[in-house]
């Protein structure tokens, strides 16, 4: 424990230091802890840029002059706790930036001076000096604040040296004190005087003089061995002579009848707030409220904090009547285990009371209590248990801050509450409260806090708080936020750390008005629902107290442990509106877009062609094997407009079917089938026939079966990748020309080369013998390879390899 409050004081010493002067921008501090290292000596080693140096808790018993004259940057010096028994303080002579030195807590017993004019702080107290160290150059130290001084003896020469300085500090660590001339500590001047008593010392001269000496004075050490005979010299005490408006006074053990008198002393002084820290008292309470003059006094507030009683049995009127009967403004008794507080019957102008950390229960409030002017009123950390009771108290004050927070609060819907309208902020906190404490608050409160409870939700049937500000609902049972339709002044809202899933869109419509939002620590569900959630953030960066670190996934399981920050929610997966009318604008596109299809490509055409060829396809799908090995008939299948048949039946057929009948020709008006269709019939023939020959015109352009046969043609080519169609032009056709839905006869033109019909007649042997030569395949042989082909097929399948598809169409 003594190794971390050295730590501490080190570290306020530091900061201290460097707020005395300008820190320049190329300076750098250099801070060397050798502390608790039981050196007898100082390090040599030290880094010439060191400014702080602490060798605190450690054997050094002596100062060399040399020790520090590597260190000339060195501004402040930690040399307490050490067994230095004399200094000259020439050993510093060096060190001109040095501003704190610290010697306290040694042995030493002589001191030979030097003056160093920077020092703003030096500390000696708790030495081994006879007297205090205090000589002329102590004197010339202009700015110096702090003072820390000690000795056996205190005279008024020794201050004489320093009287003229004006120092924020004076602190007397006294290990003993054998003789005090009356009269001494107050030619200091100084604002704030600290005196650690030692044993057997005289307390009320040393508070005589105090109180003449300082604006604050605080004393510490205080107790039954110090010599309180003198107490009559404090009727000789002139109120004007008195400065001290602050007194404190720590660890104090007396008996009770000596802390009266030392309340009785201060009472009619100067002194307006006294505070007693770590109090203890015993001892048979004889002298109380009645033999107490409350007249003449300036006082305005007392505290006592961490008081202690050594009496078991305490006589309540007596002890609490004493406080509460003193006019003033300011009381507070904390941290004393009192189980009771009395009030007198007739009003007292009580501003402020705090009875915090008690065990007061309800009985407080069982009579009547009249405080007329009550603005602030603390009850926290006691056994309180009806709030209906404490708001009939209040009713009769002016509260306007009431703190119940920490005890055992409830309130029951069959209870009525009463409170005053000047009540603003109201801490309920850490109490055992449900959803029904909505049904107490009081209209006018602004800053309502109520983390810490039993609350599952907050009542819509409320009573309307018109007025709230500020709302802290942390660590309840909250499943949602609370919508604001109460409270539509609410600027900020805590409601960390309950069960949140998601908030509900209620509170994003009326709580407009809240800037900052804590509702960090809840389980939140990652779904549609948050989206309005995360969003709040982006839209209003900064709102959000605690993001993004303390918004995290719990649900679902794939995404515990995402911030939600990181959670990408789209905006058409989580608005159902918004889907459905995409849905329908592309229903409509894609109607639009079919619609234009079919007028300007003429797809339906296409589709009435697909579905006859289809149908045929699956009926000839549905064939035995036997048929499938059908033999091809013909070497082509010609498809003519009607509008050239004169060229056909002339020119083509007698030049191509010879009389010894090497080519055969398929022709719709002889090989078809009267009981089939004319798609079936297309699709026969051209199943049965080597190739195809299309005659090319503007009549065949015209012709819708002639593109039936086309199409049919242009299915096989793609099937088989073979050359299955041969165009002939008969009269040129110019790409223009051809309707938009026959993209197929472009492409054939495009991509294969067409045999031209010749306008020179004699041109045209060559033209038959090219054509002969594409025709010129023995029938006999292509059903042979066809056989053939099919039965390895055959074998291969019943051997179990993966089924292949049977070119039964093959020549």
């Amino acid at each position: 424990m003594r190794f971390i409050r050295n730590i501490c004081i080190f570290c306020s010493i530091v900061m201290s230091v460097q707020g005395w002067a300008p820190k320049q921008p190329e300076e750098r501090e250099l801070t060397t802890n050798c502390s608790n290292m039981s050196l007898r000596r100082v390090p040599a080693d030290l880094t010439p840029t060191t400014t702080t140096l602490d060798l605190s808790y450690n054997l050094l018993f002596q100062i060399q002059s040399s020790d520090f004259r590597s260190v000339s940057k060195l501004k402040v010096l930690i040399l307490c706790h050490n067994r230095i028994q004399q200094l000259d303080i020439k050993a510093f002579e060096f060190n001109k930036e040095l501003r704190y030195l610290d010697l306290s807590y040694n042995r030493l017993k002589i001191v030979t001076c030097y003056p160093l004019a920077g020092l703003r702080h030096l500390d000696l107290s708790f030495n081994d000096f006879d007297t205090v160290p205090v000589c002329e150059e102590t004197g010339n130290m202009s700015h110096l604040e702090i003072l820390g001084l000690s000795g056996a003896k205190i005279q008024k020469s020794d201050f004489q040296k320093i009287a003229h300085l004006h120092l924020n500090t004076v602190f007397l660590g006294l290990k003993t004190l054998s003789h005090y001339e009356e009269g001494s500590l107050p030619i200091l001047n100084t604002v704030k005087l600290h005196i650690v008593l030692p044993m057997n010392t005289n307390f009320w001269v040393l508070l005589h003089d105090g109180i003449k000496t300082s604006k604050i004075l605080e004393m510490t050490n205080i107790d039954g061995k110090s010599q309180f005979g003198s107490y009559e010299m404090q009727r000789n005490l002139s109120l004007e002579n008195a400065k001290t408006s602050i007194l404190l006074l720590n660890k104090v053990d007396l008996l009770w009848d000596d802390l009266l008198l030392i309340f009785q002393f201060v009472w009619h002084m100067s002194v307006q707030y006294f505070h007693i820290q770590n109090v203890a008292f015993g001892g048979n309470v004889c002298l109380d409220h009645n033999s107490f003059d409350y007249s003449n006094t300036v006082m305005r507030a007392i505290k006592l904090e961490e008081v202690h009683f050594r009496v078991f049995n305490i006589p309540q009127d007596r002890v609490y009547l004493l406080f509460t009967k003193m006019d003033i403004e300011n009381l507070t008794i904390s941290d004393a285990q009192m189980p009771h507080m009395l009030f007198p019957n007739y009003p007292t102008r009580f501003q402020y009371l705090n009875f915090a950390n008690n065990v007061l229960t309800d009985a407080l409030f069982e009579k009547p209590i009249q405080l007329p002017y009550l603005k602030t009123l603390v009850l926290k950390g006691n056994k309180l248990e009806t709030l209906s009771l404490v708001s009939y108290f209040a009713n009769n004050t002016s509260l306007k801050h009431l703190d119940l927070s920490q005890n055992l609060l409830q309130h029951e819907n069959s209870e009525n509450c009463s409170w005053p309208e000047t009540l603003i902020t109201m801490n309920l906190s850490s109490n055992k409260f449900s959803d029904s404490v909505f049904r107490c608050l009081p209209r006018s409160i602004q800053i309502l806090d109520l983390n810490n409870n039993k609350i599952q939700s907050v009542p819509t049937a409320i009573i309307h708080l018109e007025s709230l500000r500020e709302l802290n609902v942390a660590l309840n049972f909250l499943t949602d936020l609370p919508a604001c339709s109460h409270f539509r002044r609410l600027s900020l809202l805590n409601i960390e750390m309950n069960l949140i899933l998601s908030p509900s869109q209620e509170f994003f419509q009326s709580c407009q008005e809240v800037k900052i939002l804590n509702a960090g620590r809840n389980p939140f569900r990652c779904t549609c629902e948050l989206r309005d959630f995360i969003q709040l953030e982006k839209n209003s960066e900064g709102m959000l107290v605690g993001w993004s670190d303390s918004y995290i996934c719990e649900y679902p399981l794939n995404l515990k442990g995402t911030q939600l920050k990181d959670i990408h929610l789209p905006e058409l997966s989580c608005n159902t509106a918004l889907l459905i009318f995409v849905i329908v604008v592309i229903m409509l596109s894609l109607g639009v877009t079919v619609a234009f299809c079919c007028f300007h490509f003429d797809l339906l055409w296409y589709i009435r062609m697909l579905s006859q060829w289809t149908q045929t396809w699956h009926r000839v799908r549905k064939t035995t094997q036997e048929r499938l090995k059908r033999n091809v008939q013909f070497h082509a299948f010609i498809s003519y407009s009607e509008h050239d048949s004169l060229w056909v039946k002339n020119e083509l057929i007698p030049n191509l079917e010879k009389e010894d009948g090497s080519i055969l020709i398929c022709l719709h008006e002889r090989n078809f089938d009267p009981s089939k269709s004319v798609t079936e019939n297309i699709i026969n023939c051209a199943e049965k026939s080597y190739k195809s020959i299309f005659v090319l015109s503007p009549n065949f352009v015209q012709s819708e079966w002639c593109h039936y046969e086309l199409f049919f043609a242009h299915h096989k080519l793609v099937h088989e990748n073979s050359d299955y169609i041969i165009l002939i032009l008969l009269e040129p056709i110019p790409l223009y020309c051809i309707p938009t839905r026959y993209h197929k006869l472009k492409a054939l033109m495009e991509e294969q080369t067409c045999l031209e019909w010749p306008k020179d007649r004699r041109k045209c042997g060559l033209f038959w013998a090219n054509l002969r030569a594409a025709l010129n395949v023995s029938l006999s042989e292509t059903r042979e390879m066809c056989e053939l082909q099919t039965l390895a097929e055959l074998n291969e399948e019943s051997r179990g390899s993966t089924v292949s598809l049977i070119k039964t169409d093959c020549l």
